[in-house]
């Protein structure tokens, strides 16, 4: 059996490396997105690791007050034996989605990373608009942010089609 980080141990990683509050709630709300969604495509036959998901989402930002927070959060996961979490936090912050037919845990968690804001989920057009205007006006920087974002709209629809619905959908209250 792999072995899988848990809250417990995200929670004191948190105190640990003194990650803020308003960077751990972003991580419980990614966390809780992609496992949301990977939930919704295990029903159709995926078979998605939702221990994996649940925990390198939320261990995603663990290093966040660091330069290079994904490499150094990749970093003490190795350390600690969990490898697969390593990997997905490395990779964060640059990563280009599988094919569909290769989905995994990976493209699950970067997807809930590009859904979320601050602490809640606010679906890709908000969270776009918020890097942009964060990056500041910087041509360069918007041009590779938008070209994420139809890579990232593409991904989506492909994820709605097999479950059915939008993804937004899985998030709205009432």
């Amino acid at each position: 059996m792999v072995k899988r980080i848990t809250e417990e141990e995200c929670e004191a990683l948190f105190k640990k490396y003194h990650t803020p509050d308003h960077v751990i709630g972003h991580c419980r709300a990614v966390s809780n997105t992609a496992v949301t969604i990977g939930r919704k495509l295990n029903e159709q036959g995926f078979a998605l690791d939702l221990e994996l998901i649940k925990g390198a989402g939320l261990v995603h930002d663990v290093a966040r007050v660091c330069d290079q927070h994904w490499e150094v959060g990749a970093k003490i996961l190795e350390n600690l034996g969990y490898r697969d979490e390593a990997e997905i936090v490395r990779v964060h912050m640059t990563y280009d989605f599988h094919a569909f037919d290769k989905l995994d845990e990976t493209d699950l968690v970067c997807l809930g990373d590009r859904l979320v804001k601050e602490d809640r989920y606010v679906g890709l057009n908000d969270r776009i608009e918020y890097i942009i205007h964060k990056a500041g006006d910087v041509p360069e920087v918007t041009q590779r942010i938008l070209q994420k974002k139809a890579e990232t709209e593409s991904f989506m629809n492909r994820i709605e089609e097999s479950i059915g619905q939008t993804i937004d959908s899985l998030f709205m209250k009432g």
